[in-house]
């Protein structure tokens, strides 16, 4: 136990010390402006969710080394499969085809790329060999199932928040020499700057704050969540949720947020959705403040009123302590209950939304009996 509590204690120490991942977080003139924003608390010098003490609130009674010790030490046997699970290699020119209906293709986790109405746009992307500062931590599940250079041009990219599943420096990086636009919540373009992305491709939004891309608007949409990329700090950028409304179709994309009334809120202001594509998995009861739980998605889905689901931030990393098909499983029990039509890809596959779903439960296959 003491030689664990030394080594977290070294990565808190190392992460004092400059490291280019780390990005940099909003400053100066940059810092003052955001600092206007309604969702920013002056006095603790940080954002804050609709209820500025949820965090704090979730944090209470947690033991961060009885934590830390479980979750590598702990959890279930089936954290990470012991083989490669299935995907498909894209076919680009058919993803880029016109077509009246929403399409997109999932690469794990919360990375994903849709087109919409001849718009591409890709969501929260990690193509790097693991989600943390340093590469030895926190590896994939297996590598993605294209390479960056064989992605299609990307009109826009599109974060949800800075922490490292979710804002990957070395996808980021790739993207600065292209035409590539950004759209990120409040504050986080400033670690795109630090990493060399030109201010002029860079928009940033507060909640409920829309931008238009010609027939598309896109609308930063409420979370509960939190941010940073260092141990020792925090918040000092927004997190969200994206609204994305078409002349003919729209869809919702969750980043990462425990469950509240903005899922509501969203839902009848902005719905119906057609697509839904909402965190599930790398959950646990003791962080529900900021993840939602299986039965959580599926009543988020609802409360959207979304026709179809779409469960991302699974089956890439180890984030938690249940089996990497848990979430899978657990929501598909919530869709039956609540007949709720839900769409379970693999890796890497084109899906088209106005097609009928005849997706199978892949994942299946790979469960073992205890």
């Amino acid at each position: 136990m003491k030689k664990i509590s030394l080594s977290i204690l070294f990565l808190f120490i190392v992460a004092e010390f400059h490291c280019k991942a780390f990005g940099k977080d909003p400053d100066g003139e940059h810092f003052e402006k955001i600092k206007t924003s309604k969702n920013f608390d002056l006095e603790r010098e940080q954002f804050v969710n609709r209820r500025p003490d949820v965090i704090e609130k979730m944090r209470e009674n947690q033991n961060f080394f009885a934590l830390a010790f479980r979750f590598f030490f702990g959890g279930d046997k089936n954290r990470r499969p012991d083989v490669k699970l299935p995907e498909e290699k894209p076919d680009f020119a058919e993803f880029l085809k016109p077509d009246e209906s929403i399409k997109f293709i999932w690469f794990g986790h919360s990375t994903f790329l849709v087109n919409i109405e001849g718009k591409i746009l890709l969501f929260d992307p990690v193509f790097s060999g693991s989600a943390a500062p340093f590469s030895f931590m926190v590896k994939r599940f297996q590598d993605a199932v294209v390479k960056l250079e064989e992605l299609p041009s990307v009109d826009y990219i599109i974060i949800s928040h800075d922490h490292y599943d979710h804002l990957d420096m070395n996808t980021i990086e790739f993207f600065k020499t292209k035409n590539t636009k950004f759209i990120t919540p409040l504050g986080v373009i400033s670690h795109l700057k630090e990493w060399g992305v030109p201010e002029n491709r860079l928009t940033e939004l507060d909640w409920w704050e829309p931008t238009d891309l010609g027939n598309l608007k896109v609308v930063c949409t409420p979370a509960q969540h939190f941010s940073g990329r260092r141990g020792s700090n925090g918040n000092k950028t927004l997190w969200s949720s994206w609204t994305i409304i078409g002349e003919k179709e729209r869809f919702y994309f969750s980043g990462d947020s425990g469950y509240d009334v903005h899922f509501k809120n969203i839902g009848e202001k902005f719905g119906p959705f057609d697509l839904t594509f909402i965190e599930n998995g790398q959950y646990n009861p003791m962080w529900e403040a900021v993840h939602v739980l299986p039965e959580q998605t599926a009543k988020a889905h609802i409360d959207l009123k979304g026709k179809r689901l779409v469960p991302v931030h699974w089956g890439m990393f180890d984030l938690s302590l249940h089996s990497w098909y848990e979430p899978a499983e657990s929501l598909e029990k919530q869709a039956e209950i609540y007949k709720i039509d839900l769409l379970t890809p693999k890796f890497g596959q084109i899906v088209k939304i106005r097609e009928p779903n005849l997706m199978e439960r892949w994942w299946k296959k790979f469960i073992k009996s205890e």
